[in-house]
């Protein structure tokens, strides 16, 4: 696949010295950080001659569109086991439409993927495990490609974390290349202070790590009018969608920062643009409402 990621200059309010990395652009269906996943991920599959990739998700997963897409293009099978109640929206309409199989699962079995994928493929030799986002040594050295596409120096670099294994990626890419950049990582999950420990299980050296764990707002895919109503001004005064689940919050957190003296001055700021805007879908309602 074609990777298009330019880095682009933004400006919202008084933020003026940040860009991002619109991995957004990529492609519309395996966007963003999911593409970066599942290209190694795809490699070792074709590698061992496996034909049907297995994985996890909730009903509004980004990376399980992402899998169905990319499956069919390189002529795969696709299963994936959805936490939780079984319904119907707008992502999983995709998934079928692509060609994947959903198995809804109650939320204590899905606590162990890998019993649940032996129960159901254990005696399938075609079957390959994907976790949940794609979190593997694979994804990691993909978005660690992010860091070589950069052409000019960045002294912050900041990304969404729900895994961790974007930004596992970033640091490795970081270390590999001797950059003073330092990291920040916003985790949409409420208690985020265990991606540091996530991280570290890819790259050891988190010398140059930095989390922030207070622009949850309230927890994974957990909202707020205010969250809402900056993400709105954001996407009219910029032109560049986000979603509110990931990127709103990783926005907000750069514009908090910035109000609050954060960063040195003149400092360049590096935004990446992790995909996933059909996490608009899931809001839609609250949207409305804002």
């Amino acid at each position: 696949m074609q990777i298009y990621s330019p880095v682009q200059q933004i400006s919202f309010q008084s933020l003026t010295s940040v860009y991002v990395k619109r991995d957004d652009l990529i492609d519309p269906y395996i966007s963003g950080n999911k593409w970066r996943k599942l290209k190694y991920i795809l490699q070792d599959v074709a590698l061992k001659g496996k034909n049907h990739l297995v994985t996890f998700g909730g009903a509004y997963s980004n990376h399980l569109v992402a899998t169905a897409a990319a499956s069919v293009r390189a002529g795969l099978k696709a299963t994936a086991f959805i936490r939780g109640e079984q319904v119907e929206n707008e992502m999983l309409l995709l998934c079928k439409l692509f060609g994947m199989q959903l198995i809804f699962t109650d939320r204590e079995s899905y606590k162990d993927k890998q019993q649940l994928f032996n129960s159901h493929f254990g005696n399938d030799n075609q079957a390959y495990f994907i976790d949940e986002g794609g979190a593997s040594e694979e994804a990691v050295k993909g978005c660690a490609e992010i860091i070589t596409e950069l052409t000019s120096h960045f002294d912050y670099i900041f990304c969404a974390a729900g895994t961790g294994t974007t930004a596992a990626g970033l640091l490795k890419g970081i270390n590999e290349k001797q950059l003073a950049t330092q990291l920040h990582v916003i985790p949409v999950l409420k208690g985020g202070d265990f991606i540091a420990a996530e991280i570290s299980k890819y790259e050891s050296d988190v010398s140059k790590l930095h989390l922030h764990t207070d622009y949850h707002f309230g927890g994974y895919a957990k909202t707020t009018p205010e969250l809402l109503q900056f993400m709105k001004a954001f996407i009219a005064e910029t032109g560049m969608l986000i979603d509110p689940v990931y990127t709103a919050k990783l926005f907000y957190a750069i514009y908090d920062l910035a109000q609050k003296n954060y960063f040195k001055k003149d400092a360049k700021i590096l935004a990446l643009h992790t995909g996933g805007l059909l996490g608009i879908l899931g809001m839609k309602e609250k949207l409305f409402q804002v």
